[in-house]
């Protein structure tokens, strides 16, 4: 009877130890919190085929790769920019973008209010210790597509559709002016702003400015005014002359009479800033991306390679490399 006993505890001592070890292999383990990105977009929305587009990709990048959630709003005006960002930080997003310059005033309040949220301003300069500015040498990239206007021209006559005339559309402009007067010191431009309510979102503005400077002779025309370059675009190709695109790759909207776009890499800068936040390393203060790092740049002429020429396109990268050890100085 004893060695029964004995031999009925040594059992249940072994079962007991083999279930503690089942116990250990099947604890659950948390699954890691989504990160999750509020954005409100500039005004004129997603469909610009520029600046908001190209942040919105962003944000769809770190949604694949990142495994973020996001959501995004389109004010209908800047009055409303306030109240979209507020809401984002009331609700401890992560990470809060504001996109554009116009919205700069708005987010410096806001990340005021909610000191412990992260923001991220696009196109904007703000001095918070939890905001990053995210800055693109516009003028780097719009001496190259200058470059090229005049190297395309016939006329020797280009032209320049802005939308409101502020710092950062200036910017575009001086740079594509130098780049034009590189190629041919005695190049004419023409110079037309965008007035009225909606300056960056009013295409038929945008076609009437392309036509009239068509009609001062300009033959190639680069815009600088987000969905008013649409009518810019629409004015070149019914003009018969060539337009150049911003922001994001425009060329497919008018495919041979886009020459290229200048390419602002709104996308990657958002997905670098994002991936920070989720690796912990987020840093304040400001981000400049230029052609040395890939912030700016040209679109790959896809569809007017043959048209502009291999001659045309080599003095390009040399350009571009000139830029970038500095034996070409932007002023």
């Amino acid at each position: 009877m004893k060695k029964i006993f004995i031999l009925l505890t040594v059992v249940f001592t072994i079962l007991l130890t083999a279930c503690g070890g089942k116990t250990e292999e099947t604890k659950d383990v948390k699954a890691e919190k989504s990160l999750n990105v509020g954005i409100v977009l500039s005004t004129g929305g997603l469909g610009d085929k520029s600046f908001n587009d190209s942040a919105y990709r962003g944000l769809t990048m770190a949604e694949e790769k990142l495994g973020i959630k996001f959501k995004y709003v389109e004010p209908a005006s800047p009055a409303e920019d306030t109240q979209f960002l507020r809401e984002f930080a009331e609700n401890n997003y992560d990470l809060v973008v504001g996109v554009g310059f116009l919205m700069t005033d708005s987010l410096e309040a806001v990340a005021k209010e909610f000191p412990n949220v992260k923001f991220a301003m696009i196109e904007g300069v703000i001095e918070a210790p939890n905001v990053t500015s995210l800055l693109f040498a516009e003028d780097e990239g719009s001496f190259l597509v200058g470059a090229l206007a005049a190297m395309m021209t016939k006329t020797d006559t280009i032209g320049f559709v802005g939308g409101m005339e502020v710092p950062i559309v200036k910017n575009f402009q001086r740079g594509y002016v130098q780049g034009a007067k590189y190629i041919n010191p005695d190049i004419k431009i023409q110079t037309l702003y965008t007035t009225g309510p909606n300056p960056f979102n009013d295409p038929v503005r945008g076609k009437e400015n392309a036509i009239a400077e068509y009609n001062q002779g300009a033959d190639v025309i680069f815009h600088a005014a987000g969905g008013t370059g649409t009518g810019v675009i629409e004015g070149a190709k019914a003009m018969g002359i060539y337009a150049i695109g911003v922001d994001s790759d425009q060329d497919y909207v008018a495919p041979g009479t886009v020459l290229t776009s200048m390419t602002k890499n709104v996308d990657q800068a958002v997905f670098a800033t994002i991936k920070d936040v989720k690796e912990g390393i987020f840093k304040a203060g400001v981000n400049r991306f230029g052609i040395a790092n890939n912030g700016v740049g040209t679109s790959k002429f896809e569809y007017t390679r043959d048209v502009i020429g291999e001659e045309k396109i080599q003095k390009l990268e040399e350009i571009k490399q000139g830029i970038i050890d500095g034996s070409i100085k932007l002023k």
